[in-house]
């Protein structure tokens, strides 16, 4: 894919992603624009399918809402209404030190800098640009596997891992796609561009597409 077809893909692509849901992290963005739910979202998503992560980030928003909330839970209550999320005790314990971290260190507020959110308990780069993109608006490139592996596979970077893609592209995806560029490529890499025997046949972009790295395809 060349720099001057990712733009008609792209343009495609937010026809295509209408057709399915939009991931969790995307749908309590839209509806709360809360970074601290939208920050405690990404860690409860991560290894975790959407809809058990929406079913989960329901119950514990219900019981709390905010850092001070969450420190009046007890790790029991908070286990309670995450299970059965991936790694639930872990982050049960992830929250409890955040939303420490947020009371004594940031007055509360989740912050706008990529650099900050990384000095909180398991928080990567994904969730930190997340955060930055859907919470505050502000520009930035969240890149999951789906973004690694569709990016690469479209021959439009060339790299070996998450962070050296959100480098290479944010040398040369223009800005004004930043935001969007992760709910498309996330919805897309969930029902067409699957990791394992992608659906080529029912792409409407494969003609941009360079097919690295694919062997299999339906």
């Amino acid at each position: 894919m060349t720099d001057n077809e990712i733009s008609e893909a792209i343009n495609i692509l937010k026809k295509e992603i209408k057709r399915w849901k939009v991931p969790i992290v995307g749908v309590v963005a839209n509806e709360s624009k809360d970074p601290f739910k939208i920050l405690i979202s990404c860690v409860l998503s991560l290894r975790t399918k959407d809809e058990t992560t929406a079913g989960a980030a329901g119950r514990l928003f219900k019981l709390a809402d905010t850092p001070e909330r969450m420190l009046m839970l007890s790790p029991e209550e908070i286990e309670e209404a995450i299970y059965p999320v991936g790694f639930y005790r872990v982050k049960t314990a992830n929250i409890i030190s955040i939303c420490q971290d947020l009371v004594d260190k940031y007055y509360s507020k989740v912050p706008d800098e990529i650099d900050e959110l990384l000095k909180l308990k398991g928080v990567g780069r994904k969730t930190a640009n997340l955060v930055v993109t859907l919470g505050y608006k502000k520009p930035g490139i969240c890149v999951d596997t789906h973004v690694h592996r569709i990016s690469n596979r479209w021959g439009y970077v060339k790299t070996k891992n998450p962070e050296e893609t959100e480098n290479a592209l944010r040398k040369k995806l223009p800005k004004r796609y930043w935001l969007i560029y992760n709910d498309l490529l996330v919805t897309y890499g969930q029902n067409i561009c699957k990791p394992i025997s992608p659906l080529c046949s029912q792409c409407n972009i494969a003609r941009f597409c360079d097919r690295v790295g694919v062997q299999k395809n339906r």
